[in-house]
């Protein structure tokens, strides 16, 4: 019997992350760039400008630790991993197709967050909003708010929290002989220290450890990429060529098409920045600001620096060396990528740097997760959700999670339906909101 739930988990899931649903997410991020005039070109360094500035309004973070909670989920496995398979699925070329769904999806990071600022409320545990606000209290249909909520409290379970805490327990254990059973009752120790103070012990804890983490690993590749600098015009040249043509079978790449190259690059880079799920809004929605297009400038530079920043780095250190094309799996693709300059200890701070994105984005979906949770029953759940949360990092990390990641990727593609069908019926509120701003 759990086979067979697996089995239909994992069909509905691959079914829902088709094409169709690509299509539908990448055709948003061009309409609202063609509804807001291009606003992510226009107003980009105006918006990094914002994220350093200081605001006494009412909500409970910053701009800048707003950005870096956000950060904290989307910064995660699929910068290395998923960078990776990109490539090894889709060739050189899928790349460039990540760019693209980054720089389109900008405009649709921008609109949650307005909308999740606009339609915010203020409750027992600060400020509240996100998706199933705006779509209840904007859209008017409050049961499709529902919708969404189910599934992000489920989706915070599985990837945001046992998926992780699973990633990051094989790392320790593959890389440092360390039992799961110990990362596992680690990890609950240290996550439930910073769950348990709320979004402002969250956004305390994001403001230092994201930028530090993001640091490190940048550091890192930007050194490589220093060594193998007449490297670096071929690797772009490898995304470019093949982005339309694909690229025929070499060494142990078993080739792939142009259309596997759109595919794979739109999907891990939807994968990795998130425009579109849902999940960032959330917490915009807790800005200190007294103008949603503030914090909506705010939120897209994340998108900008996940994607355009640190998964091009990724890319091109993979790219300056033959490695991709050994038949390597998409796991140990960056890792030795890296070690080809580095050796083991470039191996080593690899691991070092997939354990501290996991943990990240498992700090950063518990907020997400307990907003969905106190949307669909009411702030006296709080606590009890925050001490489920906290034991089940323990179980993700000792156990098989097959079942967990196909379930997480299902209920991922079920929040951006609700989510895009708030923000495609709001798209007047975008424009007017947009324009009063500017003018």
């Amino acid at each position: 019997m759990l086979e067979i739930i697996e089995s239909t988990v994992s069909y509905m899931s691959s079914l829902l992350w088709g094409p169709p649903l690509l299509i539908l997410l990448f055709g948003t991020h061009i309409f609202l760039t063609i509804q807001l005039r291009g606003v992510q070109f226009r107003t980009l360094p105006l918006a990094f400008k914002i994220v350093f500035s200081k605001s006494e309004q009412k909500g409970d973070l910053s701009h800048f630790s707003s950005l870096m909670t956000s950060l904290a989920a989307t910064v995660g496995i699929g910068n290395i991993v998923g960078v990776a398979t990109a490539i090894t699925l889709g060739g050189p070329g899928a790349v460039f197709w990540m760019w693209l769904t980054a720089i389109f999806g900008m405009a649709t990071k921008y609109s949650e967050a307005l909308l999740a600022v606009k339609y915010r409320e203020s409750g027992p545990n600060g400020m509240r909003g996100g998706p199933m606000y705006y779509i209840a209290k904007g859209a008017g249909i409050p049961w499709l708010g529902k919708v969404f909520a189910v599934c992000t409290f489920f989706a915070a379970f599985g990837i945001g929290n046992m998926v992780q805490a699973n990633s990051t327990s094989s790392i320790f254990l593959n890389v440092f002989n360390i039992p799961t059973a110990w990362t596992g009752g680690i990890l609950a120790i240290l996550a439930g220290l910073v769950i348990v103070g709320g979004i402002k012990s969250i956004g305390r804890f994001a403001s230092f450890f994201v930028p530090s983490m993001i640091l490190l690993y940048l550091s890192t590749v930007i050194l490589i990429l220093i060594f193998r600098i007449e490297e670096v015009p071929s690797a772009f040249a490898l995304i470019f060529n093949h982005a339309f043509s694909g690229h025929a079978a070499s060494g142990g790449f078993i080739g792939a098409t142009m259309a596997a190259a759109i595919r794979f690059g739109v999907a891990r880079g939807l994968f990795s920045n998130e425009a579109g799920l849902g999940s960032a809004p959330i917490v915009a929605a807790v800005a200190k600001t007294n103008d949603p297009v503030r914090q909506a400038l705010v939120s897209m530079t994340g998108t900008f620096i996940d994607t355009i920043i640190i998964c091009t780095l990724t890319a091109l250190v993979i790219l300056t060396t033959d490695v991709w094309t050994s038949g390597i799996s998409a796991a140990d693709l960056t890792s030795k990528s890296i070690g080809v300059t580095f050796g083991a200890i470039g191996e080593t701070i690899v691991a070092i740097c997939t354990a501290l994105f996991a943990f990240s984005t498992l700090i950063g979906w518990s907020y997400y997760g307990e907003k969905a949770i106190e949307f669909l029953f009411g702030s006296q759940v709080v606590k009890l959700y925050r001490i489920i949360f906290t034991c089940l990092i323990f179980v993700g990390a000792t156990m098989t999670l097959s079942f967990v990641w196909n379930f997480s990727d299902l209920m991922n593609g079920m929040m951006v339906i609700p989510n895009l069908i708030g923000i495609l019926l709001l798209v007047k509120i975008l424009k007017s909101e947009t324009n009063r701003f500017f003018k």
